[in-house]
């Protein structure tokens, strides 16, 4: 059984001006690919896995088009040269947006399937916050989503989704694959496991899965920040059963449009100004601040000093802020040297039509030791705030984000992070958590930014119309 194996994985903002390029990618090729961290797992199978290419990155922008159209043909290559292959397993994200391109996935899923032939089985596995169209599904066989949110079940979807292509290879069943769009496309902070009503919806998926004719069930959230027809919420159904496949998508995809008014935040919510004021009235610590709007996991630009001008303003103290991606302040920071004091702007370097930059003045208080000066990360102590600045775009979600730059959360009396939802290792110390509905490329006010490709009529965008599912069958499931 001979199984290749790749992909790619961006979450593409379409507001964001910030084009994410080769060198934004970390890349798995070959052997390299093989021995990848994510992909120990496929060791558990009886199988030959002949690796190809994976690239993946921070959310960000669209993908520029030689970055994308460079990935995909040297994915391409790699298949014929193994000759011929049993099957086919994608490792995508599903919210990619290329450069000049509608539906990145649908594009690289028909070229995956033109290099392979119609006979070879193809599989997939998709973050929940991924988009899909007509053309995805028409080029699988077989496909499974995350079912956590925050994302705790990477793993386990990537080896149900093997799972259902060495199903397929070692009986020779040959599934069906359908898809039931639901007009609904909500933040992903509105929609977490962790709240109803997605706890409920997402914990019938196992349910489903146990029922005779049906390999696997998965709900699709979708991803709003891209404004392209294909950002919807989605049920999905692998199986053989035909008819239970059917009644199990529109049940399913009925209960989620009957809850779209019930999704909520998970936490605390309001202005800059409300949060600021609440985090520093606070007498438990630390308290977290999610600055939504430039989460750059969910696609921000992550440059956005607009929480820390409010910090300033308000002379807040015990304050870790966790980071701010400012190339030259970092580069500032390390030509001076730690206890050096030095002025500074701080923010707006990659969108400057965003935001604007604070001036600060600022003791240098930790640089980074590391070998490549685009991976530089500095902490600057402004007042009492602990400021991270950095060259290249990231988040800091785990504890050790902060330990690794002489900085302890859990000694503040406010940690502030460009994020929604928090993290697993963040939301257990937050006391208590509370985000920002910040302005950014992911403004969680989905109405304020523009709509110009989306599907109408969509919730939350209109209000007021009559909804119907209705089951799609891949053009694969009629052959």
């Amino acid at each position: 059984m001979r199984i290749a194996f790749g992909g790619f994985h961006i979450e593409s903002s379409t507001y964001n001006p910030v084009l994410s390029r080769t060198e934004d990618f970390t890349v798995h090729r070959g052997e390299a690919l093989l021995g990848a961290p994510a992909f120990k797992f496929l060791r558990e199978f009886d199988a030959t896995f002949l690796p190809t290419l994976h690239a993946r990155a921070v959310p960000g922008g669209p993908i520029a088009r030689e970055t994308y159209e460079g990935f995909k043909r040297e994915f391409l290559e790699r298949p014929t040269a193994y000759g011929p292959i049993d099957g086919l397993y994608l490792a995508l994200h599903g919210a990619a947006f290329v450069e000049g391109m509608e539906d990145a996935e649908g594009d690289f899923v028909a070229a995956a399937r033109a290099a392979v032939g119609p006979d070879c089985p193809i599989t997939a596995s998709y973050d929940l916050h991924g988009n899909l169209s007509q053309r995805i599904i028409d080029g699988l066989d077989c496909y499974s989503t995350y079912r956590t949110a925050p994302h705790i079940d990477v793993e386990e979807t990537m080896r149900r989704s093997v799972k259902l292509l060495v199903r397929t290879l070692s009986t020779g069943e040959r599934p069906s694959l359908l898809w039931c769009p639901i007009p609904v496309v909500l933040p992903g902070e509105k929609t977490s496991t962790e709240d109803q009503p997605a706890a409920g919806l997402y914990e019938r998926l196992p349910e489903i899965d146990a029922m005779p004719g049906i390999w696997d069930a998965s709900l699709m959230v979708g991803y709003v920040w891209a404004d392209e027809p294909r950002a919807t919420a989605a049920v999905v159904m692998t199986g053989t059963d035909r008819a239970a496949m059917e009644r199990e998508a529109v049940k399913l995809a009925q209960a989620y449009w009957d809850a779209r008014e019930d999704f909520a935040f998970g936490s605390k919510t309001g202005s800059i100004a409300e949060c600021v004021d609440w985090a520093m009235a606070s007498t438990t610590h630390p308290v977290i601040l999610a600055d939504s709007g430039d989460n750059p996991t969910a696609g921000g630009v992550g440059d956005r000093a607009d929480v820390l001008a409010a910090l300033i303003d308000k002379r807040a103290k015990g304050v870790v802020l966790a980071g701010i991606t400012d190339r030259p302040a970092t580069e500032a920071a390390y030509e001076a040297g730690v206890g050096a004091t030095i002025r500074v702007s701080v923010g707006a370097t990659l969108d400057g039509a965003g935001s604007e930059p604070v001036e600060v003045e600022a003791k240098v208080a930790f640089l980074l030791e590391v070998e490549v000066p685009a991976l530089r990360e500095a902490v600057l102590q402004v007042g009492g705030i602990s400021v991270v600045v950095h060259s290249k775009r990231r988040p800091y979600h785990n504890i050790h984000d902060f330990i690794r730059l002489g900085l302890n959360p859990m000694d503040a009396r406010i940690v502030v992070v460009k994020s929604g939802y928090l993290s697993p290792e963040l939301a257990p110390i937050a006391n208590p958590s509370i985000m920002a509905l910040s302005p950014g490329v992911v403004d969680q006010y989905v109405e304020r930014l523009p709509r110009v490709r989306k599907v109408v009529p969509t919730y939350p965008f209109d209000r007021g119309f009559a909804y119907r599912p209705k089951v799609i069958w891949s053009a694969r499931s009629s052959q």
